[in-house]
């Protein structure tokens, strides 16, 4: 059995994402858990169910699926959750479905106060070395049928309040974004939403756009990944090939942007030690830029991925065309997260008596994405191994200067954005191990292969000191960073600037 947490440390949703690596092998494997509270009487207790995080049928995530009962009405033991894509039902107690299709469910036990599960059964190696990489509480907001209403209040009745959920999964609300339309037209895939959000200068409607995307592609209003095919002609005596998309999945050179005032990495306002508001000021604007093209760069992967992934696998370098449901589905959460980070720091800036825009900002992240822009492996690599990777080991000398300061209200934000970084330094690790995992002629070392595009594709030292505890939280044990990892690409005065500078991305 594996520990997962004290059951009241679940009482903050009725819902959560749990994300296990195994500490032998690198694989990772994603779960529900869910809890329903005892009857209004108090009766029955607090029951826990636990399934796989998608949908056998085509990898759709269940997280945001509405659960409903199949015949007493409101008995939890009847309640099924349904697959927002394509309607399979899968029984909570059983994982059965009314169509003979199943999904795996696992045994769930509270001892003690605490909750354990009889974990999924690694590829290779043994049950006992699976960790746990994250407990991520899903909101409610788009599970619910109207004919479901009882049961959802069920699910709400173990809520604590919503603003403890509010940094889960939700990018914050503000006037400046209620008022924003939605797209018209619609995008219909996936690839449409992120090229959508690329080419969106506005930061307001980037956040509004990033959140619309995501919430299309949990609830299943967008069930198409899309993003192009190969297309195949006769030239002589060969074939020759040529990637076909709509121009409204071409993602663009660089992502739009609006009136900002633009210098060269290291020529920014002085940010200084944070001992002043001015300073504090400098150091959350230059993090709300970060926080942009974090969102960018989170979409930019997205939009190139289907081309990637199929050329390599027409290369004979990848056992598969096409990447499973849930490399788009990790890559919106960590755009989601982003946008939330974006809208946290603008909103302190406003509260502080300045607005994201005041200061200079520098685009040089975009050159390293520019440079990896045709290899997963590489992007994945230096954006989210080594940029993303620098930031959990700047947040803390960051949120210390704040603590002195004793400005509480940045801190707290500065916290929940450290929280979902480690996130998404496991995110990059679990791909790239995925891929290495699936390499052909034969498989990858994930380090290995690491080091050699960080040499390839990055420039200078990569340099400490490093937060190791976080980062191994991640994924990267030393092995990944340490020995003089040390880039040999030559780019312009810009990327230098860049990732000399150490700046973190993300």
């Amino acid at each position: 059995m594996l520990r997962i947490a004290e059951a009241v440390a679940l009482k903050t949703s009725a819902r959560h994402h749990l994300t296990l690596r195994h500490g032998k092998t690198a694989q990772y494997h994603s779960l529900l858990l869910f809890t329903f509270p005892s009857d209004k009487e108090g009766h029955g207790g607090t029951r826990y169910y636990c399934m796989e995080s998608t949908c056998p049928h085509l990898g759709a995530p269940l997280e945001n699926a509405s659960i409903e009962d199949v015949e007493d009405e409101g008995d939890i033991e009847d309640a099924v959750i349904v697959c927002p894509w394509h309607e399979y039902d899968f029984n909570l107690k059983t994982g059965e479905s009314s169509t003979g299709m199943s999904t795996c469910v696992y045994t769930v036990e509270e001892r003690d106060g605490e909750i354990w599960i009889d974990p999924p059964k690694p590829d290779v190696g043994s049950s006992d070395d699976w960790e746990i990489v994250e407990l991520r509480p899903v909101s409610e907001a788009f599970t619910a049928r109207e004919k479901n209403a009882e049961i959802a209040s069920k699910m709400k009745a173990l809520h604590v309040d919503d603003d403890v959920q509010s940094h889960g999964d939700a990018v914050p609300s503000s006037g400046e974004t209620a008022s924003i339309p939605p797209p018209d037209p619609l995008p219909t895939t996936v690839i449409e939403w992120a090229v959508l959000v690329l080419n969106t200068p506005e930061p307001a409607k980037k956040v509004h756009y990033t959140r619309l995307a995501v919430t299309a592609f949990r609830s299943g209003e967008v069930k198409q990944i899309g993003g192009g095919r190969w297309s195949t002609t006769k030239d002589g005596n060969d074939n020759s090939r040529t990637w076909v998309r709509k121009d409204s999945e071409i993602p663009p050179d660089m992502p739009a942007r609006q009136d900002l005032q633009v210098v060269r990495p290291g020529q920014e306002a002085k940010r200084g030690k944070g001992g002043t508001v001015a300073s504090r000021i400098a150091l959350l604007h230059s993090l709300a830029s970060i926080e942009q093209w974090a969102i960018d760069l989170a979409f930019d992967i997205i939009a190139r991925a289907p081309q990637i992934a199929a050329k390599m696998h027409a290369d004979g370098q990848l056992d598969s065309a096409k990447l499973p449901v849930s490399f788009y589905a990790d890559f919106l959460k960590v755009a989601l997260d982003e946008a939330k980070h974006f809208t946290l720091l603008s909103e302190r800036l406003q509260e502080m008596g300045s607005y994201f825009g005041a200061l200079p900002v520098h685009h040089g992240l975009w050159e390293s994405a520019e440079k990896t822009a045709d290899s997963l492996l590489a992007r994945i690599s230096v954006i989210h191994l080594v940029h993303e990777a620098r930031g959990l080991d700047a947040n803390p000398m960051t949120i210390k200067k704040f603590c002195n300061a004793k400005d509480d209200d940045s801190v707290k934000i500065l916290n929940i954005i450290h929280s979902d970084e480690c996130t998404h330094v496991g995110c990059g690790h679990r791909w790239l191990t995925w891929l290495c995992a699936h390499a052909l002629p034969e498989p990858l070392d994930p380090v290995q292969t690491f080091r050699a595009n960080v040499r390839s594709n990055f420039i200078g030292k990569v340099k400490g000191p490093f937060n190791v505890e976080d980062r191994a939280r991640a994924g990267l044990t030393r092995e990944w960073y340490d020995h003089d990892l040390k880039g040999e690409s030559k780019g312009s005065a810009q990327i230098v600037g860049v990732q000399r500078a150490e700046i973190p991305g993300g």
